[in-house]
């Protein structure tokens, strides 16, 4: 069990290598690899706190360049880390990216609905784009996203961290192993007490309220547990107080069920104290992580009481240095385009379902 644990902790940390035979070598050829150049776009909190640190823990890729239309932003962060005149963009330049051959990469960190704007006009450029969740805010700008993308012959990637924690890859091998039977219940739940103020209160720019933003969390982990796509999904929808919640949902709760029978029952709030897990349940055992989408201190449980506890990586790190692999080796991203396009597609049938007050069928393209 040890050896496993340290196995699914080192690989995750290298972002998901697949063979441990290959591991060395593969490492040894990234260090001997220019690293990738990405460019921030959007200088919010997320990239200000938690991506930028992270990009300098990462070992293929280097912050290159930002786009914002903060002139004071984009002094900091030209004095903070050394990013030449050159490598500074306002959302209405980022043609100009195609002339900086020190970028290879835009991360759009930018509120949901500006995902299709900003990462067409990167791939225009001639970038590779990788994307915050959820992909957009709607099927088709998904899939006009993945479009633009594919004609300027780049990758596209979201970003779904969580798909590199080894907390989340053992639950993932746990559930669908059939080391707790065949598996029939899955509980997830994300919630936090939204500020009065900012642009996740915004219809415009975050297309949905908690949904969209925190349930999609559960959602994946719902997906990545089964292995399958639901069938249907039943919502419901909650308004809050009138003063924060008068363009989005205050909290939203839904079903879903999968063709192997599992059933899901989730959570998403924005008036909610900070609350995050996943539960499985199978016929002969279980497993919890709690917290389950937090950056670090994420914590697992199984009934049997065998260890399932990892160090903490940065997620954000292994994410990009994943997506960098993929463009350097050419090989397919677990968190394509496609892979957003998916959840989105589900996270819209929540909403169809809410309104109308009936289950919604999902076919799966």
């Amino acid at each position: 069990m040890t050896a496993r644990r340290r196995f699914i902790a080192q690989s995750a940390a290298l972002a998901a290598l697949p063979f441990i035979g290959t591991r060395t070598t593969r490492a040894l050829a990234a260090a001997s690899r220019p690293k990738l150049g990405f460019a921030l776009c959007g200088l919010g909190d997320l990239s200000e706190n938690i991506i930028a640190p992270s990009l300098l823990k990462t070992q293929r890729c280097r912050l290159t360049a930002v786009i914002t239309d903060s002139p004071a932003k984009a002094a900091v962060w030209q004095k903070k880390y050394g990013i030449p005149a050159r490598g500074v963009y306002t959302y209405d330049t980022m043609a100009g990216l195609a002339d900086n051959p020190d970028v290879d990469v835009v991360y759009v960190v930018t509120p949901n609905a500006l995902h299709l704007q900003h990462g067409s006009a990167a791939a225009r450029a001639g970038k590779h784009v990788f994307c915050e969740k959820p992909l957009e805010i709607s099927v088709e700008r998904c899939q006009q996203l993945i479009s633009a993308v594919k004609a300027a012959n780049r990758r596209l990637g979201v970003a779904y961290r969580c798909r590199f924690e080894p907390h989340h890859l053992e639950a993932a091998r746990l559930a669908r192993s059939g080391e707790l039977g065949p598996l029939r219940t899955i509980d997830a739940y994300f919630g936090f007490n939204v500020q009065p103020s900012g642009w996740r209160l915004q219809r415009g720019l975050a297309g949905g309220g908690p949904l969209l933003d925190l349930g999609i969390y559960a959602l994946q982990a719902t997906r990545y547990l089964t292995g399958e796509e639901p069938v249907w999904v039943s919502g419901l929808t909650t308004k809050g107080d009138a003063a924060r919640f008068s363009e989005v949902e205050a909290s939203v709760l839904w079903q879903a069920r999968f063709p192997s029978g599992t059933v899901s029952q989730c959570g998403a709030s924005y008036v909610s104290a900070p609350t995050d897990y996943v539960r499985a349940i199978g016929e002969s055992g279980s497993l919890t992580l709690d917290p389950a989408f937090n950056y670090s201190g994420i914590r697992g449980v199984r009934s049997d009481g065998r260890p399932f506890d990892f160090p903490d990586i940065d997620q954000f790190a292994a994410e990009m240095d994943d997506f960098a692999r993929c463009i350097q080796e050419g090989t397919p991203s677990i968190v394509s385009g496609e892979e957003g396009l998916r959840d989105v597609r589900i996270l819209v049938a929540i909403y169809q379902s809410a309104r109308s007050g009936a289950p919604v069928k999902i076919t799966h393209a």
